[in-house]
């Protein structure tokens, strides 16, 4: 895959994908969405090898979703917190999640609860002005040099 061409090209998609789109860095924001900060914590909830954690922690950080923070002086630590450009990356996740439970569901899957209610959240993703599902529509893409 060309990412210089995808990073730098017209399609928003593209330009995401080239920074979060491999399964490890999605389940890396995923955790640091629901509470992970530690190197550890997210080795042992993801089960990931600690070179291609140290890459993707790095490759978050350098992509701004992630801050790396000193919390330990001796031995040097540091914990890896979401930024507002990584929190923004969240309910595309719980769109995935929820895409993921109603195909791919069989024998039960996780599910995002409200932490004040214990109701489950029930994602959907809907355009902005109208509150219409995304999938209601019939869209198509407008390059920048055709927008107006």
């Amino acid at each position: 895959m060309d990412t210089g061409k995808f990073s730098a090209g017209p399609c928003p998609v593209a330009r995401a994908l080239v920074r979060v789109g491999d399964a490890w860095s999605m389940m890396i924001l995923r955790d640091a969405g629901y509470g992970a900060t530690r190197f550890d914590q997210f080795r042992t909830s993801l089960g990931i090898a600690p070179n291609i954690l140290t890459r993707r922690l790095a490759a978050l950080t350098e992509d701004g979703l992630l801050e790396k923070r000193r919390y330990s002086e001796r031995p040097p630590r540091d914990e890896y917190v979401l930024t507002e450009k990584g929190r923004d990356f969240l309910p595309i996740l719980a769109a995935i999640g929820a895409w993921g439970a109603r195909h791919h569901g069989e024998g039960g899957t996780s599910r995002i609860v409200d932490v004040e209610t214990g109701v489950p959240v029930e994602t959907a993703v809907v355009d902005r002005a109208t509150g219409r599902p995304l999938g209601a529509f019939k869209t198509r893409l407008v390059l920048p040099d055709q927008a107006g």
